[in-house]
């Protein structure tokens, strides 16, 4: 047994976690251990894919083959969003969905049914999942589609993890001319203003805001709106820019020890919200960037979970629909702001409509979904409770895979209780849960 805890440092518990290194080690595992939760790279935030018997499947990392004409990679579940980057830009392909870190693993994309910065146009990971092997609890390992076992391909993808353990997988790619994004940023001195050009530039293909969740009064909610397209070659002539499919850089930084507990509090959190907004001083700008600044800003600092200290932080993620959704968002940010408990990072995007080819525990809805990090203590935990019952009350949910203190009864309240699953998959969340 060893200290196991997923990107959030919390919860930290004992457990035993086996690599099996190939499908036949895996269904040997699976007959002697009858009770479990398959884990990839473990940059979830909560306690999703802990349990006390874990079976990583970091060691299942091949890829199998890549349809360079029509943009199809299939590869096992192991292999990281990262290292599909390597293998497609430079083939003009890029991932058709991603979220803020690049080193989660294709088995947890599926798992979590991961969204990123374009769902409201282009929908979440499910969009683009065109088939996977999935190995059930009985040891038979089943080809997962829309056409072959379509019940159980919905319910795998945002499953969980609790369906079974994803071997492998086979996604469409989006083509791409360059590596490089179009970026336009515009600042909002305010909740309304911030909502208004979301509503304004809903064409753009990626859009997501920062957010100060400090400010109060008429400035409540300022923002930076960051929008993106991927730039044409055409856009990218005359910059300079050697080659236009250059890959992410493998260079990060590392922070050499945990900050002390005082180090993130209201002042530091609002000096830096007034150096971020202020860092910008025109109302708009628009440049070209790569797509590793664009998309994973935070990947630079390997281990970044170190800024919140040793008793780690809790990500509070949720979606209320667009109905209200303005009232209701006030309210959450004036209750956070009310308490002095300041959220280092406050990541607002939209939502498009919810997709049918996903599981009941999947989470993204048609509205706004804000994203808070805070460090773990007794002030915030009893704050998320409050701001759960207004999530609640505007008809919201919280993300299962940010997820690691909410109530059973409030996921009563919250999501469809029609899913089932094996007896032999289960995790800390799940048994909290009642799942």
């Amino acid at each position: 047994m060893v200290k196991i805890s997923n990107w959030g440092l919390y919860p930290k518990i004992d457990a035993q976690e086996t690599s099996p290194a190939s499908v036949s080690e895996i269904q040997k595992y699976l007959n002697e251990h009858q009770d479990f939760i398959p884990r990839g790279n473990g940059r979830c935030y909560g306690d999703s894919s802990l349990a006390k018997e874990i079976c990583s499947t970091l060691k299942l990392n091949k890829f199998i083959s890549f349809d360079k004409k029509e943009g199809i990679i299939q590869c096992e579940s192991g292999v990281m969003l990262s290292d599909i980057l390597k293998v497609a830009v430079q083939k003009k392909f890029f991932l058709p969905v991603t979220p803020g870190t690049k080193f989660i693993t294709i088995g947890g994309a599926i798992a979590s049914n991961v969204h990123g910065k374009n769902h409201h146009k282009e929908g979440a990971f499910s969009q683009f999942v065109l088939a996977f092997e999935l190995l059930k609890e009985d040891g038979e390992i089943l080809h997962c589609s829309r056409e072959d076992n379509p019940d159980l391909f919905r319910k795998t993808i945002g499953g969980m993890g609790l369906t079974g353990v994803i071997l492998t997988a086979t996604i469409q790619l989006k083509p791409i001319e360059t590596s490089y994004i179009r970026q336009k940023a515009i600042k909002a001195s305010s909740i309304d203003e911030l909502m208004d050009l979301f509503d304004q530039y809903q064409d753009y293909t990626y859009s997501v805001a920062w957010i100060d969740c400090l400010k109060s009064g008429k400035n409540m909610g300022r923002a930076i709106l960051m929008l993106g397209e991927h730039a044409s070659k055409e856009e990218i002539k005359g910059l300079n820019i050697k080659d236009p499919l250059s890959l992410h850089s493998e260079k990060q930084f590392k922070i050499p020890f945990s900050f002390p507990s005082f180090t993130l509090n209201s002042l530091t959190i609002s000096i830096f919200n007034f150096l971020y907004y202020s860092k910008q001083q025109k109302k708009e700008v628009n440049n070209i960037i790569h797509y590793n600044p664009y998309f994973y800003p935070l990947d630079i600092l390997s281990n970044w979970n170190l800024i919140y200290g040793k008793k780690g932080f809790v990500q509070y993620q949720f979606a209320i629909p667009f109905e209200n959704g303005r009232e209701g968002m006030k309210k959450i940010l004036n209750k956070i702001s009310e308490s002095r408990t300041g959220s280092f990072l406050a990541v607002l995007k939209t939502f498009g409509e919810a997709d049918e080819v996903s599981s009941s525990l999947s989470f993204p809805m048609k509205g706004y979904t804000l994203a808070l990090d805070f460090k773990v203590n007794a002030k915030v935990l009893n704050l998320l409770e409050e701001l759960d019952q207004i999530v609640l009350q505007y008809g919201g949910k919280l993300y299962l895979a940010k997820d690691s203190r909410m109530s059973k009864e409030l996921f009563k309240k919250t999501y469809s209780l029609n899913f089932s699953h094996p007896v032999n998959f289960n995790s800390l969340q799940s048994r909290r849960l009642g799942i």
